[in-house]
């Protein structure tokens, strides 16, 4: 029933067809009306009647159900509301990127403001963001210093993010993540 259609910025999406009316393949189907109450089970046949005697469409909704789902309703209206609900869908389904701001662990004030401001920014933009603190050398030894960072990130940070990730050790790098908390 997919069919790949090329629309104007060269990628690829699916197209689904509605299938209504005769095109509907199934001898028997399971008819609701409208408002989503169910009429009950019959053939094509008896559907298609009851669909033309209130002057609608049938139209298929759910083809893998047994029997297969139709629903008695205006075929234009049907498209309008899939329009509606794919754009709703398109419109929730905003991404989330995920961007990675890196500290060291001797930093000085000023670059950690400017960091931090970053870190906020994305966050307010709606970014999961990695924390990340590379440790060279001796640094090593010092690992309090990047854990006492990583919070004061999180405590600066608090009012618009929630931690996804716990700050924790991976080799030599220390590795936290961010989320925007929900308003």
């Amino acid at each position: 029933m997919d069919t790949l259609v090329k629309n104007n910025n060269n990628k690829y999406s699916k197209n689904t067809r509605i299938v209504a009316n005769e095109r509907i393949r199934a001898s028997e189907v399971r008819v609701l009306t409208e408002q989503r109450e169910m009429i009950g089970i019959m053939s094509k046949e008896e559907a298609l009647a009851k669909a033309r005697a209130v002057e609608k469409d049938l139209v298929l909704v759910n083809e893998k159900a047994q029997p297969p789902i139709v629903k008695i309703i205006d075929l234009a209206k049907f498209k309008y509301q899939e329009q509606q609900r794919e754009a709703k869908n398109r419109k929730t389904a905003k991404s989330q990127d995920l961007k990675e701001v890196r500290f060291s662990p001797f930093m000085g004030e000023g670059d950690f403001i400017a960091r931090l401001n970053k870190v906020k920014k994305f966050l307010e933009k709606g970014d999961k963001v990695r924390l990340s603190l590379m440790f060279k050398g001796r640094a090593i030894t010092k690992k309090e210093f990047g854990y006492e960072l990583f919070d004061r990130v999180i405590s600066e940070t608090s009012d618009i993010a929630a931690v996804e990730v716990e700050p924790k050790m991976l080799g030599k790098k220390l590795m936290a993540q961010l989320m925007p908390s929900k308003k």
